[in-house]
Formats: structure tokens, sequence, C-alpha cells
């Protein structure tokens, strides 16, 4: 979206910078560098190609697994090494051609790119003879292994900084020094010939898991929710927001809140959401007396929860198919709750917030008309169900996001109610009668989407102008989608060599022996009963993985810092009885933190730019406002209700869980905000902050004991409120 101005109930909000721009500036995933005209037609054309690959696999039938990843790969690969350039100085310059450097790019990048797809091929090309070769590679493949390995260190470096290529030089190094480390890290080693032959030609390394998955599906959800927005679905979301939460006490707040839940939806970048979403609410809140931090927190901080949010969630949801052996719906349906209580924990927040400075709401004048909106934008809505029609009815997550994308394309390019509605009328049928994925269906449907191109290309300019942004939004999915790729590459050597050295394992007993320690001290000052040995040890577990899951985050893509997390503790904590499903959420929860985390929060550091804000204090406050809701992870591991999935679900478990962790996020914020009917003393900041713990263990009577303990408080609250309802704009020491 190229938007410098956004349209809010007939009013605009001039912005003084391009929200794209200020995307690839903040997202190092997306900030390509300029090119001379013939070389962006080129790359372009790469992209587009990477783009329709997927679309036709994802609807007529995947290619064998290696072939597909490779594939996949070599795409990803070159087209990094034209996309992106090896030195920042590079970054933001387009560089003339000459004979070293034809078409803007240097003859060492046209090279790494060459070399990228022919040894993410090699692979596949001797897939055939690949069971006599594993355990026993020869000198080619050694060597194809090697160019492989080291041209996608630096692929990612380019895309998504040095953090992750540091890790995975750092576990091979230590694979092969392994008699050389100390302690309970030696192993046997391994030689070059071994790593490069476990982390290449098997299925444990960079061909694995994670790649698989993006070539499967993550990059059919980041083109679906590219054309959502193109066609209009993000802009009915923002509007329907405004209308809905505009009104009340420091409207343009929650609307930033509501807005970027149901943006959200259709992308999984907290970066992306920001500056979508925050091009309207950030100077709204600022016009309204809203600090510039502030606001630029309050955006930031609601975004992050994109990627908790169902259907299209970040990368990390659709790699838990994969480890935990479940259907997407199922995903789906677990991280419903938690992503409420995402945006929950951050209203909370912002509505004391509002109260303690007595903000006003949007006027009617303010506010979208909501008839209107409506009226215009109703049509986008139907990709989305159509998504998610062919998800819960038992169909692939690719197959979904092909409807879907097929759908999009109908609504951008037809811009007819009638068309609109007889396709999704057409797909309901196919559903109900199994027609979904018989060539009698989707060869209509194919010449029908083929039909409906080429007229509206010959019909008119506007209708070339449709056809045209169809196919940039193809091109402009593919960009963002290949540093994922990449990072998922690399995260399969880490998850290679963890498997190979079996370090894991290792780190999970250290881990245990240390929680085992911490909860063994507390245990001799509390009282009897409040902490059994094993419940003391799993508490520091959770503490620890948490801590680590932010810090790792700082520096590391919320996918990366989920997988590497999952490796490591997903063992430790089932072994401590947690559930497979919820040890992964937990630290997928954690990880997407690390996006308002200082001292690199990507998308605080975007929101603050939004407002000319300083970074650092907009992250701070980003991270105080993410605060609220902390306690949500721990409350699911010890309630699994809240997942709705998990063995022994009972609704009567799930309300009292879901309840008392909501009482308990208002305590925190209240806490946090230093108000909550009136302004609050700092001793009374303390109870609210110690009566929340007891809700982190679900059950009618710790609920009920920390409401009892805050009840004091709230007495207090009440009696302060009524003997001065100015109170709300009074400050106490």
């Amino acid at each position: 979206m190229t938007l410098t101005e956004k349209r809010a109930g007939g009013h605009a909000a001039v912005l003084e910078a391009d929200p794209l721009k200020l995307e690839e500036q903040f997202d190092p995933e997306i900030h390509f560098r300029p090119l001379l005209p013939a070389t962006a037609w080129i790359v372009a054309g790469l992209l587009f190609a990477l783009s329709c690959f997927h679309y036709y696999t994802a609807g007529f039938g995947l290619l064998p697994e290696t072939t597909h990843r490779g594939v996949h790969m070599a795409f990803v690969l070159g087209l990094i090494f034209l996309v992106f350039a090896g030195r920042a100085r590079d970054q933001n310059r387009v560089a003339p051609h000459a004979w070293w450097r034809p078409g803007g790019i240097l003859l060492v990048d046209w090279a790494l790119a060459v070399a990228a797809a022919v040894a993410s091929l090699y692979v596949p090309w001797i897939f055939q003879d690949l069971a006599f070769r594993v355990g026993n590679p020869n000198t080619t493949d050694v060597v194809m292994g090697t160019i492989l390995i080291v041209v996608l260190l630096e692929a990612t470096r380019r895309s998504v900084g040095i953090a992750l290529p540091l890790i995975a030089v750092g576990l091979m190094a230590y694979a092969y020094f392994g008699p050389s480390m100390p302690g309970i890290f030696t192993h046997p080693g391994a030689t070059w010939s071994g790593v490069v032959n476990h982390l290449y030609l098997t299925s444990q390394g960079i061909y694995g898991v994670a790649l698989g998955v993006v070539a499967t599906y993550v990059f059919h959800y980041v083109l679906f929710g590219v054309l959502a927005t193109r066609i209009g679905l993000g802009k009915l979301f923002i509007d329907l927001a405004s209308w809905v939460a505009g009104c009340y006490a420091g409207g343009p707040a929650k609307v930033a809140i509501f807005g970027s839940a149901l943006f959200g939806m259709i992308s999984g970048s907290s970066i992306a959401n920001t500056v979508t979403v925050g091009s309207l609410t950030i100077p709204a809140m600022i016009r309204l007396g809203y600090p510039k931090h502030f606001a630029a927190a309050v955006e930031s901080t609601a975004s992050t929860g994109g990627q908790i949010t169902p259907p299209i969630m970040g990368a990390a949801a659709f790699l838990m198919i994969e480890f935990l052996g479940v259907s997407y719906s199922t995903i789906i349906l677990a991280a419903i709750v938690p992503a409420f209580m995402h945006f929950f924990g951050v209203f909370c927040q912002v509505h004391f917030e509002a109260r303690k400075k007595g903000m006003r709401g949007l006027t009617r004048e303010e506010l979208p008309d909501p008839m209107q909106t409506i009226r215009e934008g109703w049509q986008t809505v139907i990709p989305l169900a159509v998504l998610l029609l062919v998800l819960f009815s038992g169909y692939t997550p690719y197959l979904a996001a092909f409807w879907g994308i097929t759908s999009c394309i109908i609504v951008g390019v037809g811009r007819s109610p009638v068309l609109s509605v007889a396709a999704f009328a057409a797909l309901v049928g196919a559903v109900a009668l199994g027609l979904l994925t018989k060539w009698v269906f989707i060869l209509p449907m194919a010449a029908i989407l083929v039909g409906l191109l080429a007229w509206s290309w010959l019909s008119s300019p506007e209708g070339r102008a449709r056809v045209a942004d169809i196919g940039d939004a193809f091109v402009v999915g593919a960009k963002y989608a290949i540093s994922v790729g990449a990072a998922a590459a690399t995260v399969g050597i880490i998850v290679g060599v963890i498997t190979l050295t079996g370090v894991g394992f290792k780190i999970s007993w250290m881990v245990t022996q240390l929680a085992s320690q911490m909860g063994g001290a507390v245990l001799a000052v509390l009282p009897a009963g409040v902490f059994t040995p094993q419940g003391a040890t799993l508490f520091f577990t959770l503490l620890l993985t948490a801590i680590v899951c932010i810090l790792l985050g700082c520096g590391v893509p919320t996918t990366a810092t989920y997988i590497i997390m999952v490796t490591v503790a997903a063992p430790t904590l089932g072994m401590l009885g947690v559930a497979p499903i919820v040890a992964h959420f937990f630290v997928f929860y954690y990880g997407v933190l690390a996006d308002v985390t200082p001292p690199v929060a990507l998308a605080a550091y975007a929101g603050a730019s939004m407002a000319g804000a300083d970074p650092f204090r907009t992250g701070n406050t980003a991270f105080r406002l993410a605060l609220g809701k902390a306690l949500v992870p721990f409350v699911f591991t010890y309630g699994p209700a809240m997942l709705i999935v998990t063995q022994g679900f009972t609704w009567t478990d799930f309300l009292v869980t879901t309840f008392g962790c909501m009482a308990g996020i208002v305590m925190l914020s209240a806490a946090f905000s230093a108000y909550m009917l009136a302004p609050l003393r700092g001793w009374e900041r303390a109870v609210l902050i110690v009566a929340a713990l007891p809700t982190v263990a679900p059950g009618l009577p710790s609920t009920l004991v920390g409401i009892a303990m805050a009840s004091p408080v709230l007495l207090l609250q009440l009696r302060r409120r009524r003997a001065s309802p100015a109170v709300a704009a009074v400050s106490l020491p």
C-alpha cells in the first residue's frame, strides 16, 4: 500500500512519510535495493514466475517434496542476490551499468545467484541416487553442499541480518570441534564431509521441515494477504474499526487496536500492520493529545498481534502443522483466545491511559459512514470467507489459499457484485458436492478466470490497471516471502546440527537442573503447599524459556526464534508434563514480543518514525504495553482448556481459565498504567501486581483469591471516584 493520504469518513490524515517506504526502512526482509529499469523488469519477471509457480502447484498438485523445495530455494536464493545488496551503502542507490556491474548488479552477485540456483537444484537432480549417497557423499556432493551452505548464509545475512547466520556458523563449528568442547558439551565430533552430508543430503537439515513449510504453506498465505489488501479488505477492516471504537475515550488508540486485530487476520507481519494501520491511527492519536511516543507504541504493540491472529498467522503457525502433525484448522482454533488476550491486554492499558489523561473520542463528523463503508467494501470479504470455508471443510491449507487467491483475482478484477456472489456460490456448491478438486469444476473456473482477465485487459484503461495491479501484487507477494525462505533454510542448518550432535537434549537437561535449583530455593522460603517441587521446576522452566525467547527474538526473526526454542525447549517442557501444542504456543507467543522489545524493536521503531517520536522511548513504552498480557502463556500452560483443542477440554474449565486470565490482565494493566477508576498510589499498584499472580494458576479458588487480594484497592478506587468525578485528571504522588 503506497498511500500518502488515508480517508476516514471523508476526512484525510496527510502523512509526511510513505508507509511503504517506512516498511522497507525498518523491515530488513523487504529492504530492496533500487534497480535499473531493464534489470528491474528481469527481477519482476522472476518474482512473478515464483508466485505463479506456487499458485499453480497449490491448485493443481505439488511437485515431489525434494523437487518442490529445491525449486523454491533456487528461486529464493537467486533472487536475494539480485534484490539485496551486499553492502549497506549500496542498498539505497541505483548503481550504473558497467562491465563488472552488468545491469547495475555486481558480477559477483550474478555469480552467487547462479551458484545458489545450481546448488539448490542439485539435490533434486540426484534424488534417484540419493538413497545410495546419504552417509557416503562423493566429492561433488561435498563441493555442492559447501557452496549451498556458503551462499545460503550470505543470502540470509543480506535479507534478515547477521544474527541468524552467526548462530548457524557457531553451531557448525560446534559440530566440527566436538571433542574439544568443555564438560557436558563434549561429543565425538563430525568431519566436514559428515556435516555437509547431514545438512545437505538428508531431510534433517536445509531441505527439512522449515523450508518445506515455507514452500508449501507460508508463501501462499503471504501472497493471499497482499492480494486481499490490494482489493481493499484492509481498508474495510480499518474503517469498520473506526466506526466501532472511534467514539469512545481515546478513540483513535482503540481504533488502532481493533484495526490491527482485523488487519492482522490477513497479514502476519508486525511491521506491515504497524505502517498500514498506523498511517491512519497514529496521526489521529497525536491530534487528540496523546504523546507521540505513546501513539506509536500503541499501534506497534497492537500490530504485533497479527502474527498470532487467525486465520493468516505468521510462518510459525504453519510450522506447527508439521511439528505437531495436526490440521491448520486445529491451530486456528487454538490461537483464537490467546490472540484475543493479546489485544485485550493492550486495550486495557490504552483505556486506563485514556481515562487518566481525559482523552475524548472521535466526533461523528470524524467517523466513517458505516453503511457507505459496507456498501463499498463488502465484496472484499468474499475471498476471506472462501479461504475459511475451504480450510474448515477439511482441505489442505495450500488448496484453501489457492481458492482464496483465485477469489481475490475475481473480486479485484471483476468489481461486480453479481460476479463475486456467483463465484462464492459456485465454490460453496463445489465444497458441498465434493467437486473442489475435480476437473469438472476446476477447468470451467480456470476458463472463467482467464476470460475475465482477458476481458478486463481489453475492455478499458481502468480494466488494464486492475489486471496490472494484480500482477504487481504477485511480484510484491514474492518479494515479501523470499527472506522468510532464506531464514527457514538457515534454521534448517541450526536444527540439523542440533539433531546431529544431540546438544538440544543437553541444553534441556541444564535448563531443567537450573529451574529445579531455583525452585528448591523458593520452596525453602514459601509456605508449604504453595508449590510442589515439580510445580516449582515447571514454573522456573517456563520463566527461563520466556526470557530466552524474548532475548533471542531481539536479533532473530520470529519464525527462527520459534524453531530454535521449540527444538530446545519443547523436550524440556514435555518432560515436565506440558502438552506439545501448549509448549509450542508458549514459545510462539513470547517470540512475538521481540518486535516491541528494545534494543531491537523493529515494529516499535517503524511506529516511532511515523510519529516523529524517540525510537527507544517508543520501544520501552511498547514493551510496557505488552506486559499486561505477559502472563497469558503461563495461564494456558497451567490451564490448557484456554486453547480449546487440548485433551480433557470442558467448557467449565475454559470459562474459569479465560475469565480468570482476563481478571489478571486487568489488574496488571491497571498497575502498569497507574490508573484504574482513579489514579493509583504506589502501594496500590504493588498490591494489584501481587493479586494478579494467583490468576496464573487456573481455577475458581485461585481466581477468587486474586480478586479478594485486589478488592481493598478496588473499594478505595470506587470511593475516590465517587468523591471526585474529575479525579481522572488528577495525579497522585
